[in-house]
This record gives structure tokens, C-alpha cells and sequence, in this order.
């Protein structure tokens, strides 16, 4: 019988062979694909059984990627899985080369031609969207024959990631620290924050070090990956004609510098309300140093998170239930029914996330050791794969991948749901200041941090263009002059402060953080309605879930009533964030 709690890959593929069928299949549409190479702008009905066939190499590919990935993440360690990713990744490139050719020539065609085969054949309409985005990116487009050249080197590009990956999760053992029972453990990145949260002061301290003593070990190393990357992305922005690496990001988000901009501007005009959540840490904490180390556990918190999965899952549907029946069925559904791989094991990919298989359901990765956090981490990544599979339901495959501006908005609504529920459930005041304390915490995590690791990214991609060398000595200085700037003289910045970037992955994926701190100002927006119960914006937000990206991401949002051009959201939610700040001030002066 299949465990729940670990996914059940056979819902892509039942078997060895039916993951040969589809490889098979796939290749033959791709062969039919280029049937079509240079003949796009005979007609309307050519371009429409061009994209049909797109469409569904498109869906087997999804597949056959998902299967690789996820097989992959389950053991990193396993040969079998690795030789099978690597297969996988190989087939992307082929598919890459294929149908990178098909933006080009339909950016050939004149402009007028293309609207009137979109007048005169009501099938193309299914493609409106992305013929529409061809043409604004078109300057971006390049010819066949240098688009044909950059899809052969597509796995190379990924090769920065892909190496830091392999090393951080399956070559770095930390090493032990001594516990609260003075007991000889093993550290691993998935109980790392859980001893940061320790109230013994010396089993935080030997966590940090362990941890970033490890990070300098390697740093120049790392150091090389990352600067690898950042140096691919600003060359391959710059051969598309954009003008800078950050452009080119926020226009592939559907997003613009401008909000980019507000975010990193916003949040730097009110770094004092950091500053005095950094204050009252500190006074509550009753210490005389606050150091880095210090600043995750909860000096409310009265005794060591033992939570069961089940309770967990139980806290979850409760804390959503105000979304509606239609949401809590399906959340149901993907507890019972194995799309979530839910606990930590050797050599399993570390972290959390969703990823949506068209046709299929999403399937969730998570490492779950039973704290709080990881309460709300399933909550998350169910707010993703609830997106996904509105989406995949409603919008056609071209139409059905929303870009992470809004992703991270459906996850983030989905934690403040459930920690206000957690709060007004509690009846022990002590405890209700706790999970206020949380929320809190959540909020400058996922605000002030993600956006100093925008500015972080801005920084070193604007030097990198701007033909500056650097070395890890000016990465590690960058980062802790950040670190000081955002937390303020209330902390001491630990110097192994400097090493904490080398251990964020999601730098690999350019300019891909600001979007949690835009989607929490969102978030906050929209929860704050769903809250209150304003008729009829349950309905209004998921409709939102429902478009994919069938409209901009910006326009998208202002469906929902939030304009992330403006300061208004940044604003509204520090605000938030000052305002639960101030309960917390209270609370300590009963």
C-alpha cells in the first residue's frame, strides 16, 4: 500500500516503460515540429497546428522533466537518479532546440499579417496570449540561427547550479554539536534553524559555526559558481538586447523594474521599524549581546515544537477553511492522496517547494521535523500547488504557468490564514503572544530579508555589468555591510555573518527573491479582506488563481486590488508589520 507521506511517482508514469512511451512519443512530435520550420506565415492554420503540436510536447515534456526532477530530489545521491535527471536534462535541451525556433519566425512575420491570421482564424484566439507576448519581446527574439546556438548550450548554463546543488546537499556533512541534553548530534541543513531556535545559547552558537564554518571552507568555490552564473545571465541578457540582467528578469516576471524599485526603496526609507523589532528581541530576550544567532528563537516560546504531522495537517485545513468547500476538498485530496513528500531523509533534496505537472497534480516537497515552521511551510507550498492545479484546470498549457510575482503571493495569503486562525484560537494569552511573535518573525523574513537579498543581487550583477572583478573578500563584505544596514545596533554582526550568502541557492535563479517580499505585501492585502469577509473577494481571488498567466502579472494583482508599481503595498505592509510590533510591545509591559 502506498505511504501517504511519500509521493507516488506513479502517477506520471506507472512504469520504466511507459516513461520509454512517452520519451518516444515526445521525440515524434518534435520530428513533426520541424515540418513546420519556415513555413509559419503561409497561413493562420499553419501557425495553429504548429502551436497544437507544441501544446503537446510541451505536456509530455512537463512530464517526463517532473519525473526526472523528483526521482532526482529523492535521493541526490542515488546513480540511478542522477544518470536519469541528467537523461532528462539532455531531453530539454532537444526540446529547447526544437521549439526555440518558433518566437523567431513569428517574430518574422509582419505585425499586420499577424493580427489580421488572428481576425480571420477564431482557433488562434487559444494562443492570443503568448503571439501577443512574442510581439512585445520581439526586439528581444533573436534570429534562428543564433536562437539554435543558445539552445545547444542550455545544459551548460545550468551547469553552476547544478554543481552547487550536488555539492551543498550531498557533500557537506556539517559535522556534530553538543545538545540541550548534552548529547553528541549530528547537524544537517534541515535541523539547523531547529538549533538556532534552541534556548541554549552555546547550541546556537555551535550550529552558526558549524554551519558557516563549512560555507568559508568552500567559499571560493562557491564563490565561482555564483559569479559563473551571474556572469551567463548578464551576457545572455545583453545578447537579447535588454539593458540590464534585472531588466530582463522583470520582464520575463510579467513584472518592471519600477516595482523592483518601490520594493527595495520602500523597505529601505522604513529599515527603523527593523531596527525596533531588532530592540524589543532584544529587551525580551533579557540579554546584554543579541547576536545573529540569537535572533531566531522565540523568547515566548515556553516548549520545544513536538508536532505531529497529523496535527499539522489538521492545523492546516482548519487555518484555510475560510477559502471555501471547493479549496478544502482538494487540499484533502492532496494530503490522502501522496502529493506531499513530507519528511527529511538522507540525501533527499533539502528545503521545501511545489511543482505542478500539467494534467497530472502538483507534487510538494518538504522536510518536515515537527516545529511550527514547518507547519506553515506545508501551508505554503499547498498555496502554490492550490494555484497550479486552479490553473492546470482552467487555462490551456501555454496559458497555464504563472510567473512567481503571483506564485508567491497564493503561498504567502495561505501563512497569514493560518497564523491568524492559530492566533485566535488560542486561548492561553502567553501563548497567543507566541504565535504573534511568529507572525512577526514571518513577516521580517519574508520582507525585510528577501529584500536585502534583492539589494544583495542588485548589487553584485550592477558591478559585474559595470566590468568590476570581484573575488569572495568583496561578496562577504557587500553581504555584511547589508546585514549591518538592515539589522541595526541592537545586533551584533557576527563576521561568519559575511559566508551566509553562499548558502542561499535561490541566488542560482537571478532575481528571483524580491518576489517573496512583493508577494507578502500582496498577501497582506489580501488576506486583510478575506479576513474581514468583504462579499464576493473570495470568489475575486480565486478567479485570480484561475488565469495562469492569461494576463500580466501586474494586471493580475489589480484584479485583487494591489498595485505593486506603487508604494502603497510596501507601505501597508510594514505598517502591518509595525502594527503586530506594537501588540508584542504591550504585551511584555502586562
Amino acid at each position: 500500500m502506498q505511504n501517504n507521506d511519500n509521493w507516488n511517482l506513479k502517477d506520471i508514469f506507472e512504469n520504466n516503460e511507459a516513461f520509454e512511451i512517452c520519451k518516444k512519443e515526445l521525440n515524434e512530435i518534435l520530428e513533426d515540429l520541424k515540418k513546420y520550420q519556415g513555413k509559419l506565415a503561409q497561413s493562420s492554420e499553419t501557425i495553429c497546428a504548429c502551436y497544437v503540436l507544441y501544446e503537446k510536447a510541451l505536456e509530455k515534456y512537463e512530464k517526463i522533466y517532473a519525473y526526472g526532477m523528483l526521482t532526482f530530489h529523492l535521493d541526490m545521491s542515488k546513480p540511478e537518479g542522477v544518470k536519469l535527471f541528467k537523461e532528462v536534462e539532455n531531453i530539454g535541451v532537444s526540446f529547447e532546440m526544437a521549439t526555440s525556433l518558433i518566437g523567431p519566425e513569428m517574430c518574422e512575420i509582419p505585425e499586420e499579417k499577424l493580427q489580421h491570421f488572428l481576425q480571420e482564424n477564431e482557433n488562434l484566439v487559444r494562443y492570443q496570449r503568448i503571439l501577443q507576448d512574442i510581439l512585445e519581446k520581439k526586439k528581444h527574439i533573436l534570429s534562428k540561427q543564433e536562437e539554435s546556438l543558445l539552445s545547444f548550450y542550455g545544459e551548460v548554463f545550468s551547469n553552476a547550479e547544478n554543481t552547487y546543488d550536488v555539492l551543498t546537499n550531498t557533500e557537506f556533512p556539517y559535522g556534530n554539536l553538543i545538545d540541550e541534553k548534552g548529547k553528541l548530534v549530528e547537524m544537517t541543513d534541515g535541523t539547523y534553524v531547529k538549533f538556532l531556535r534552541s534556548k541554549e545559547e552555546k547550541v546556537r552558537k555551535q550550529a552558526f559555526d558549524l554551519m558557516y564554518d563549512k560555507y568559508a571552507q568552500f567559499q571560493n568555490t562557491i564563490t565561482e559558481l555564483y559569479l559563473a552564473r551571474v556572469k551567463q545571465n548578464t551576457i545572455t541578457s545583453k545578447i537579447r538586447h535588454y539593458q540590464s540582467s534585472l531588466e530582463k528578469a522583470v520582464l520575463q516576471d510579467d513584472s518592471s523594474i519600477l516595482v523592483y524599485e518601490k520594493l527595495i526603496e520602500t523597505v529601505n526609507q522604513n529599515l527603523a521599524v527593523n531596527h525596533r523589532f531588532m530592540e524589543l528581541k532584544k529587551k525580551m530576550l533579557q540579554t546584554k549581546d543579541l547576536h545573529l544567532y540569537d535572533i531566531y528563537q522565540n523568547p515566548l516560546e515556553t516548549e520545544d515544537d513536538k508536532i505531529s504531522f497529523a496535527y499539522a495537517k489538521k492545523e492546516v485545513l482548519e487555518g484555510l477553511a475560510i477559502l471555501g468547500k471547493e479549496y478544502m476538498d482538494k487540499l484533502k485530496e492532496a494530503f490522502e492522496n501522496s502529493w506531499l513528500d513530507v519528511y527529511e531523509k538522507p540525501n533527499k533534496r533539502t528545503g521545501a517547494y511545489s511543482m505542478g505537472v500539467y494534467g497530472i497534480h502538483p507534487f510538494v516537497l518538504t522536510n518536515f521535523v515537527g516545529s511550527r515552521r514547518d507547519v506553515s511551510t506545508i501551508a505554503h507550498e499547498l498555496g502554490h500547488s492550490m494555484h497550479s492545479y486552479y490553473s492546470n484546470q482552467t487555462q490551456p498549457i501555454l496559458d497555464s504557468n504563472y510567473t512567481i510575482l503571483v506564485a508567491e503571493v497564493a503561498s504567502t495569503v495561505n501563512e497569514i490564514l493560518l497564523a491568524h486562525y492559530q492566533i485566535e484560537t488560542q486561548t492561553d494569552p502567553h501563548k497567543k503572544a507566541e504565535l504573534l511573535y511568529e507572525l512577526v518573525e514571518m513577516i521580517r523574513a519574508t520582507l525585510f530579508r528577501q529584500a536585502m537579498f534583492a539589494e544583495f543581487e542588485k548589487m553584485v550583477h550592477e558591478k559585474i555589468e559595470g566590468k568590476e572583478i570581484l573575488s569572495c573578500k568583496e561578496l562577504n563584505q557587500m553581504y555584511y555591510e547589508l546585514n549591518q544596514k538592515y539589522f541595526g545596533k541592537a545586533v551584533i554582526i557576527d563576521e561568519k555573518i559575511q559566508y551566509e550568502w553562499l548558502r542561499i541557492p535561490h541566488f542560482y535563479s537571478c532575481f528571483y527573491v524580491y518576489k517573496y517580499a512583493t508577494g507578502i505585501s500582496s498577501a497582506i492585502a489580501i488576506a486583510d479582506k478575506i479576513l474581514k469577509k468583504e462579499p464576493g473577494f473570495v470568489e475575486k481571488y480565486i478567479e485570480m488563481l484561475k488565469q495562469g498567466c492569461s494576463k500580466k502579472s501586474i494586471e493580475l494583482l489589480k484584479m485583487v486590488e494591489v498595485d505593486l508599481e506603487t508604494t502603497k503595498p510596501y507601505e501597508a505592509a510594514i505598517q502591518f508589520y509595525q502594527e503586530k510590533i506594537e501588540a508584542l510591545e504591550k504585551f511584555i509591559l502586562l
